[in-house]
């Protein structure tokens, strides 16, 4: 089994007091995924952030206020998370982490067969990028002290679906 930390979303824009986007509880897992990042970086296997990263006019921006506009301070990772030099960054501008970008590519020349996923939005982003990872046939485990929704109904949803849907282990 070789394992990669995906850390989804753990930007300014969804993070920070006032943000375009702020999810109330997610400060509250920044240090869970720290010590998911801190494993991994002792065990050896790779953290890997996706991150939003839209143009200015990105069609998302219908549904969802502007948020995390490549190149500026709110796409940027959280200080407390921030990236290490031997840390890879995967740029998205749609829910999946795996659509239109180069993830799976870059998880199959490492050899990757299993993720840890962590981030916001449960429902959303992280049951997207889910989603797709167990369709292209990654084992996937989600720590569920580090992963927040919206709102406790919307997480909720997306514990069942990832529990029930996408049948990933839970931990």
């Amino acid at each position: 089994m070789k394992k990669a930390l995906l850390v989804i979303d753990m930007l300014n824009d969804f993070i920070l007091d006032g943000a375009p986007l702020q999810v109330p509880d997610a400060k509250n897992i920044i240090p869970n995924i720290k010590r998911e990042i801190e494993k991994a970086r002792k065990d050896g296997y790779p953290v890997i952030y996706v991150c939003d990263a839209h143009d200015e006019d990105d069609v998302e921006f219908k549904i969802w206020p502007k948020h995390c506009v490549k190149n500026t301070e709110g796409a940027k990772v959280v200080d407390e998370l921030a990236p290490k030099k031997d840390d890879y960054i995967v740029e998205k501008t749609r829910y999946s982490g795996f659509f239109n970008t180069n993830l799976n590519d870059l998880l199959q020349d490492l050899g990757v067969d299993t993720l840890i996923v962590t981030g916001v939005v449960t429902n959303i982003c992280v049951m997207y990028t889910v989603a797709d990872a167990v369709s292209l046939g990654y084992k996937v485990i989600v720590p569920k002290d580090c992963i927040t929704g919206l709102d406790e109904k919307t997480h909720e949803f997306g514990i069942y679906q990832l529990e029930k849907v996408h049948m990933v282990e839970l931990i």
